[in-house]
Formats: structure tokens, sequence, C-alpha cells
């Protein structure tokens, strides 16, 4: 009887791992190359934002997929490696000119405070940048 068992939790754990790798495989043929646009540098950095990542919520404000690259240290050697940027994921309320990280090199951040962007002048040149475009295709289509 043990064996019978044994036998059964192997196969099913073989059945499982080969759903999991299926179900895993077309997720990775689904995302598309990002679509970086930069904005203008400033003191503080680089920062781009993901042209292909813009979408609308319930409420109507954008998330939008960005990459920020902090500049380097005045005192670094100009043959030293740039330094590490972050992946973060920007909710943006386009009207009130307002963002939250809901995301930060992968990791969720429940709760992310409403900060004004106004304050942070390559958060607020992205604000910009991806609210125009997202509205874009918006106008042409009332338009037509």
């Amino acid at each position: 009887m043990r064996r019978g068992r044994s036998r059964f939790a192997a196969a099913l754990l073989a059945v499982l791992l080969l759903l999991g790798c299926w179900l895993a495989g077309p997720a990775a043929a689904v995302a598309g190359p990002v679509d970086w646009q930069e904005v203008e540098a400033g003191p503080e950095g680089r920062q781009w934002w993901d042209a292909g990542s813009l979408r609308f919520d319930r409420e109507g404000r954008l998330s939008v997929l960005s990459r920020f690259q902090p500049a380097a240290a005045a005192d670094a050697p100009e043959d030293a490696r740039p330094p590490v940027g972050q992946l973060y994921v920007m909710q943006l309320d386009c009207d009130e000119e307002l963002y939250r990280d809901t995301a930060v090199n992968g990791l969720p951040r429940w709760g992310a405070p409403w900060q004004p962007a106004a304050g942070d002048n390559l958060t607020i040149r992205v604000l910009h940048a991806a609210c125009d475009a997202a509205r874009r295709p918006q106008e042409s289509d009332a338009t037509a």
C-alpha cells in the first residue's frame, strides 16, 4: 500500500511540474520588447519610461514601467561602471500630477502613498511624457 502511495505521489508531482512548465511557457512568449523613452536627464540621474507598458485602471489612473539610474558620484573615476539603477511600476494620476511606486525592482509596495510629482524633476518629466502619450490614442479615437 505504501509503495502505491509513493508512486501516486511521484506521478502527481510529475504531472504538476509539467503543467507548471506548460503554463509558464506562454507567459515568456507574450512579454514583448520594451520601448524605453528617456526623459531629459537631471543632476540626480537619468530616467526612462516604457511606452509599451502604459495601462489605465478602472479609476482612470495610468500605470507605467519606469527605469531610474542615479548620477555617478562626482569623485568617481571616468572608467567606473555606472551606478546600478532601479525598475519601478508607477501609478500616475495625470490630472492631479500625483504618483506612487506600486512596485520597485519587482517587489510590490502595498499601500504606497500618493506623492506630488512636482518636487522631483525626473518624475514630473516621466508623468508628463507618459500621460501625453497615453492620451494621444484616446484623442485620435474620439476625433475619428
